[in-house]
């Protein structure tokens, strides 16, 4: 009988320990801090650059003003157009492209280059000798006439000496050296500035 009442007893102590580590295992999960869960916020985007040589979005542009000489109405004159285009590095170029777009809208000056003609080329050396090459429509889509020849001639001419690095100017068309364009004006050599044809 009385090793039964030990047992008793031992398993009564082994039940009370149990819950007792029970309790504390318990305890201690509580006690536990939650795991965080961590949201990463990706940063904002990062602004890109404007490639090389193209302005930011939003940025000024910076203009220059040049001057184009186109006939007047009555096909006698040069008359000197005031014009606004990006100052960009080529800005000979640049402005002979503007010339070959004619006038202005709703100008009543006529153009001097023939329909079509392309600036194909230019290059200004470092004595001021400035070589444009123009395609084929310069002489090809020509109206002909001395005085239209003169016109179409100096209103190049004229154009670029505007500029300080230029002093002569000559022709060439596609990529060859020309006597003329219409017959009338030996363009075979260098030709600096005409003022007689401008209008006063």
């Amino acid at each position: 009988m009385r090793w039964r009442k030990y047992l008793a007893v031992a398993a009564g102590m082994l039940l009370m320990v149990a819950m007792i580590s029970g309790c504390g295992l318990t305890d201690r999960l509580r006690g536990q801090a939650q795991p965080q869960v961590q949201v990463q916020v990706p940063p904002p985007e990062a602004s890109i650059p404007a490639p090389e040589g193209q302005p930011q979005a939003g940025a000024p542009v910076k203009t220059a003003q040049v001057v184009l000489y186109f006939s007047d109405p009555s096909g006698n004159y040069l008359v000197p157009e005031k014009r606004s285009i990006a100052a960009v590095e080529g800005i000979a170029r640049a402005t002979i492209d503007e010339l070959i777009k004619g006038p202005a809208p709703g100008s009543q000056l006529l153009p001097t280059i023939p329909k079509g003609t392309v600036l194909k080329d230019i290059n200004i050396r470092p004595d001021g000798l400035a070589r444009v090459d123009f395609s084929k429509e310069l002489v090809a889509n020509h109206s002909g006439g001395s005085l239209g020849e003169s016109l179409t001639v100096y209103s190049i001419v004229n154009t670029l000496t505007q500029f300080p690095t230029v002093k002569q100017v000559q022709f060439l068309v596609d990529g060859k050296y020309v006597q003329t364009i219409a017959g009338h004006v030996d363009v075979s050599a260098a030709m600096g500035r005409n003022e007689s044809l401008i209008k006063k």
